[in-house]
């Protein structure tokens, strides 16, 4: 799971670091709201960590905007000094889902953590216009015909789909999909890069467009909105 975090305490941060910058996690710090909106705008993180008190906003004004911008599926966590039911109650009802006094502790933040990450995994089969995602058997198929992937090459598709518009780079690839500490070339990204859209066929004539960045990364789009729009799809035969 990828973790964004929002926290100015240096001495905090790297707690954080040291609980969550290893496979299965990876985590990114920030200690001031801006700087953490601005990666939001550039990453697709799992779950948000949030302080409340900071020294020029507050965690109250970031949790505003992703909701507004993000919508509400990405969860969040308020972590904070702050330990009012006044505050519990505010933080909650402006979209936070959940709340941790600190100090914080590490195994109960990690069962809170796996607790909001079962409650929003993605449904079994999702549908991107004409591809259809089975996260259960691990495949992709077009129109209802199963295409051949490698676990990496599902993996990426389905990372990519689910990012539309965001701005994907080559590092954050790499350590969201192959590991943080993985010892592999940038260019192994644009292999796999290359790969699906050779193999899945992605282009307009199926609604997705992806967009080299040059020097950064990837971005995939949605061509017209609408019939693109991710979907659950109906359990039970697909229809060609």
């Amino acid at each position: 799971m990828y973790i964004g975090i929002l926290e100015d305490d240096a001495a905090q941060q790297e707690l954080y670091k040291l609980w969550f910058g290893s496979p299965p996690h990876s985590c990114q710090c920030h200690d001031s709201a801006r700087s953490f909106i601005d990666a939001l705008q550039k990453e697709r993180f799992d779950l948000l960590l949030l302080d409340w008190m900071l020294p020029e906003s507050s965690g109250e004004v970031v949790l505003k905007w992703v909701r507004e911008n993000l919508g509400w599926e990405l969860p969040v966590i308020f972590i904070t000094s702050r330990d009012s039911e006044v505050d519990v109650v505010t933080a909650l009802r402006a979209g936070a889902d959940d709340y941790v006094v600190k100090p914080p502790k590490y195994h109960e933040l990690l069962a809170r953590i796996e607790s909001l990450s079962r409650r929003t995994k993605a449904p079994p089969l999702v549908k991107f216009g004409a591809y259809e995602v089975d996260q259960e058997r691990r495949s992709i198929a077009i129109d209802g015909k199963p295409v051949e992937l490698t676990q990496k090459e599902f993996e990426l598709a389905c990372y990519m789909f689910q990012s539309p518009g965001k701005l994907l780079s080559r590092v954050h690839l790499l350590e969201k999909l192959w590991g943080l500490n993985a010892n592999v070339d940038t260019r192994t990204v644009d292999t796999h890069v290359s790969r699906i859209r050779r193999k899945l066929g992605i282009g307009p004539e199926r609604g997705w467009q992806i967009i080299p960045v040059y020097g950064w990364g990837y971005r995939i789009e949605k061509v017209g909105a609408g019939e693109t729009e991710a979907k659950p799809a109906k359990q039970g035969k697909t229809s060609a």
